[in-house]
C-alpha cells in the first residue's frame, strides 16, 4: 500500500517541482544569477525611488497637489500594468530570437509560476524601465508635477510586484486577497487570454477580459500557501 501511495503522489510531486523550479536562462551561472531576484529587493530599490520623487515634488508643490498628481500617477500605472501584461508580455513571436526573448520576459513565469526567484522583475530590467518612464514624465509634465506623478506611478509598481508575489506564495486571509488570487490563477491555469490585471483587475472589466465566474483555476493548490 505504501508503494501505491508513493506512486500516486509521484505525478503531483513532479508537477509541483516543475512549477517551482525554472531552468537557467544563461549557460553562465554568474550571468544567470542576475535573472533571479528575491522579493525583498523590490522594496529595497523602489521605496527610496518613491520617497525621492515625493520629496522633490514637495519642494515646489503643496501636499494636496502632490497627492493629486501622485494619485494620477498611480491610476496611470494600473493602466500600464494591464497594457504591458496583455500587449507586451503576451505577444508571442513564432520564430527566431523573439521566441527566446518572450520566454525570458514572461514565458518562464507561465511555465514555472511557483519559482519564488522568478516572480518579481530583476533590477537589471526594472530600473532601466523606471528611468525611461521618469524621463517621459519629465518631458510631458512640469518638473514638479512629474516628480509627484512618478511617486504615484512607482508606488503602483511596488504594490503590483509585491501583490504578484503574495498571490503566488501566500494564502490570502482577506476577501480582496482571495479575489485577486483567484483572478490571477485563472490567468495561469485556466485561460491566459483573460485576467491581465494582477493588482487591479478593474481594467479587465473595462476591456472585456474578465474571466467568466464559472471558470475555476485548475488545481489552485499548485500555488504554495
Amino acid at each position: 500500500m505504501a508503494t501505491d501511495a508513493r506512486d500516486r503522489a509521484g505525478p503531483a510531486s513532479s508537477r509541483a517541482e516543475h512549477l517551482r523550479a525554472s531552468p537557467p536562462m544563461f549557460s553562465s551561472p554568474a550571468l544567470d544569477r542576475f535573472t533571479r531576484v528575491h522579493v525583498a529587493v523590490v522594496p529595497a530599490v523602489f521605496v527610496p525611488v518613491v520617497l525621492v520623487h515625493a520629496v522633490l515634488a514637495l519642494q515646489e508643490l503643496t501636499p494636496a497637489a502632490v497627492a493629486g498628481w501622485a494619485f494620477a500617477g498611480y491610476v496611470f500605472w494600473t493602466l500600464t500594468e494591464y497594457s504591458l501584461h496583455r500587449v507586451v508580455f503576451h505577444y508571442e513571436p513564432r520564430r527566431g530570437l523573439g521566441v527566446r526573448l518572450h520566454w525570458m520576459l514572461h514565458g518562464v513565469h507561465h511555465d514555472h509560476p511557483n519559482d519564488p526567484m522568478r516572480v518579481v522583475m530583476p533590477p537589471g530590467a526594472s530600473l532601466p524601465l523606471a528611468a525611461a518612464f521618469a524621463l517621459l514624465f519629465q518631458l510631458v509634465l512640469s518638473s514638479a508635477a512629474a516628480w509627484a506623478f512618478g511617486a504615484g506611478f512607482f508606488a503602483g509598481y511596488l504594490v503590483y510586484d509585491l501583490t504578484h508575489f503574495r498571490i503566488h506564495h501566500t494564502r490570502p486571509r482577506t476577501r480582496l486577497g482571495r479575489r485577486l488570487r483567484e483572478h490571477h490563477l485563472r490567468h495561469h491555469f485556466s485561460d491566459h487570454t483573460t485576467a491581465f490585471g494582477v493588482s487591479t483587475p478593474f481594467w479587465d472589466f473595462v476591456f472585456g477580459t474578465t474571466p467568466r465566474r464559472s471558470r475555476r483555476a485548475q488545481n489552485p493548490q499548485n500555488v504554495r500557501s
